[in-house]
């Protein structure tokens, strides 16, 4: 459970900084180039930390990143003015499901 927990925080730290890396225009804005740097570092030892708990590489790096790339949907959808459609939106859904068969697979 803990180990999923600290995952959670990756994926959290991961988003913040993908939508810092935004939100510095290139690196132009010393404040959200700051939380591009710290999100990134916390992101990476927290994931390193999820790997020595246990966690498959395979699944810890899958559900990282499909929920990093669901949520920064998301968020550019909700705060950033990026446009959603419909193919988009299958392309969510296959990452997804992708996932949900990477963790019917490590299971077995």
């Amino acid at each position: 459970m803990a180990a999923y927990l600290l995952l959670a925080l990756a994926i959290v730290a991961e988003v913040s900084g993908t939508i810092s890396l935004k939100l510095s225009e290139g690196f132009s804005k010393l404040g959200p180039s700051l939380v591009v740097v710290a999100g990134y570092a916390i992101a990476l030892g927290a994931l390193s930390v999820v790997l020595k708990m246990g966690i498959p590489v395979g699944v810890a790096y899958a559900v990282w990143a499909a929920v990093g790339v669901a949520a920064v949907a998301l968020i550019g959808v909700l705060f950033l003015d990026e446009r959603f459609n419909l193919t988009m939106i299958g392309g969510l859904l296959l990452v997804i499901g992708g996932v949900v068969l990477i963790e019917v697979g490590s299971a077995q």
